[in-house]
């Protein structure tokens, strides 16, 4: 008897656990339908997509048993998927929900805004009263396409189930829902730092009375009208500042946290006849899991982990990169991308390992995003081969498919290709850029070639084609690199980012170039990019997170202090 957590087989539910054990509660796991019968408290995480979630739950016999025991009266809160799988429907997919809230969950509309929803926005309360302890216009993390629209006019039985609503753009949605045994949240609480850890140990410590009711109470007849809200002029979405730690393993065989200089992340050898002791070695700026904490509680909104050597040939066998992930995962309470190796492969003994397996292993392990990189490049080739339709077997499709594409992220590598503009008629020409009158790029053009295998090996294909063609396979979010800019201090490249954003409608981070807190408040005045990623000013402590934060603050850029 007891708390018991709901695995239903996709998605990040390892972060969930790590925080519940963090705050001092003891739980199990339901592993078969049978353990319904002795939780007498339910949690169910998890992100991915809703027909992912209930095949998963059918297949594994979990289904009828949730559906009883939401009904039996005993506490239920879910979360994210958790909370959807609780309304009618969906338009992600024809496969029914529980039917136990009467509306369907839709997709946002792109038109004005990316999708998905992505990063910390507020929860306002629908009353007063808020004994749930969300607290009004407090920042939680959020990352969804679809969602359960708020509409009293249409759905006034659904609108009775909302506790919080958020809005995104011009679209107000419920945040959360509450209604005699059943909680629910659109956001994650484990991943939204000091307040979605206070918010969920206050539900957890709370009796177990005080969350139940008596069997069938989910259909009591409303007795209060739903509260008619209108959107307001701006959502509240927070731009995001993410640390990236570049994870390799020096000549000793340890794992450290390094940073190239247009990739080379080897020290440079002395001029002089002198030869330093450092000279050559790999940069070592310390120990992955200790910045990683260190970024957590600096304020990142987000963290990224990218292994860029030991991933090379047997991820599933890299078990000090694994235990990082895990350490990690124990200790911060943001989002983790993980990237590096993140594709088909085959271990020395001939065994395959397919993309979405590699993934699923590290979600275990704590991630909740995978950054694929060059496995992108050669599925968007194979796709404009194809006419431009994906044949469905890249890492990109197979892990969106069972865990939504909010968790792919592409990492775009891409390089300057000078050309002359006057003269060039090349099948890029529509993407050529021209340096600014008066600027240190003045009389220069360009387009963007991507790069494969760390920047080593250029490829047939523009930084657009590439964008556009990881958004249609099912990626969630771009990381726009440069190869010119990185390490160089100058500041994102600009250019480069707004032909990407301006390309298509999914998230989109920038990074490289940032050499002081000017630089990230310069990104996002003049682009639309949702984030921006650095990690040398950081490593160094050139500048602090907190630093950025105030610059943006102080100049009415809306971030999560």
């Amino acid at each position: 008897m007891g708390l018991y957590l709901l695995d239903y087989g996709a998605g990040n539910v390892q972060s969930l656990a790590n925080t519940v054990s963090t705050l001092g509660h003891k739980f199990t796991w339901i592993s078969s339908p049978e353990d319904f019968k002795l939780a007498t408290s339910l949690v169910f995480p998890g992100v991915g997509a809703f027909e992912s979630a209930i095949e998963n739950l059918t297949q594994k016999g979990l289904l009828e048993p949730l559906r009883e025991y939401i009904l039996s009266g005993r506490p239920y809160f879910g979360i994210c998927i958790g909370m959807q799988v609780l309304f009618e429907s969906s338009t992600e997919s024809p496969t029914p929900g529980l039917g136990i809230v009467p509306l369907p969950i839709t997709r946002f509309d792109d038109a004005d805004k990316a999708v998905p929803h992505m990063g910390w926005n507020v929860s306002h309360l629908l009353h007063s009263d808020d004994p749930e302890h969300i607290h009004d216009s407090t920042y939680y993390y959020f990352v969804h396409s679809y969602c359960a629209k708020y509409d009293p006019k249409h759905y006034p039985a659904a609108a009775q189930w909302a506790y919080t609503t958020t809005q995104y753009g011009q679209e107000l949605f419920m945040s959360s829902i509450r209604k005699a045994n059943v909680f629910a949240t659109q956001f994650h609480p484990e991943k939204s730092g000091a307040a979605g850890l206070a918010f969920l140990d206050a539900w957890l410590r709370k009796p177990e009375s005080a969350h139940s009711s008596s069997p069938g109470a989910t259909s009591i007849p409303p007795t209060l009208p739903p509260r008619v809200v209108k959107p307001k002029p701006q959502h509240q979405l927070t731009k995001r500042i993410i640390a990236c730690m570049d994870v390799r393993a020096n000549d000793s065989g340890d794992l450290v946290v390094t940073k190239g200089d247009q990739y080379d992340v080897r020290e440079k050898q002395a001029s002089d006849t002198v030869t330093a002791t450092t000279g050559g070695a790999v940069r070592n700026l310390g120990k992955p899991v200790t910045l990683a904490e260190q970024y957590y509680k600096d304020g990142a909104d987000e963290l990224c982990l990218l292994n860029i050597t030991s991933f090379r040939h047997s991820p599933l066998r890299d078990q000090p990169m694994l235990a990082v992930v895990r350490a990690a995962a124990e200790r911060v309470f943001v989002p983790l991308t993980i990237g590096g190796g993140i594709k088909d492969s085959v271990d020395p003994d001939g065994t395959k390992h397919p993309a979405l397996e590699v993934a699923g292993t590290y979600f275990r392990a704590g991630a909740d995003k995978v950054s694929i990189g060059s496995e992108a490049v050669i599925a968007v080739e194979r796709m404009l081969a194809n006419g431009g339709r994906g044949d469905g077997t890249s890492a990109i499709e197979t892990i969106a498919h069972a865990y939504g594409r909010q968790a792919v992220v592409v990492s775009i590598d891409p390089r300057r290709v000078y050309v002359d503009s006057e003269t060039y008629e090349g099948p890029y020409k529509a993407e050529v850029i021209c340096g600014e009158p008066g600027s240190s790029e003045s009389g220069k053009a360009w387009w963007y070639q991507c790069t494969i295998s760390g920047g080593r090996e250029a490829r047939p294909l523009s930084v657009v084609q590439l964008a556009k063609g990881a958004e249609s396979l099912g990626a969630g979010e771009l990381l726009v690199n440069s190869i010119n800019r990185d390490g160089s201090g100058l500041g994102f490249d600009l250019d480069l980012v707004r032909l990407v954003k301006s390309a298509v409608r999914i998230p989109v981070v920038a990074s490289s170039g940032a050499g002081s807190k000017e630089h990230f408040l310069e990104v996002f005045q003049k682009t639309d990019v949702e984030s921006a990623l650095a990690a040398g000013i950081f490593h160094r402590k050139e500048v602090g997170i907190d630093e950025v934060k105030q610059c943006l603050d102080d100049n009415q850029v809306n971030v999560r202090r």
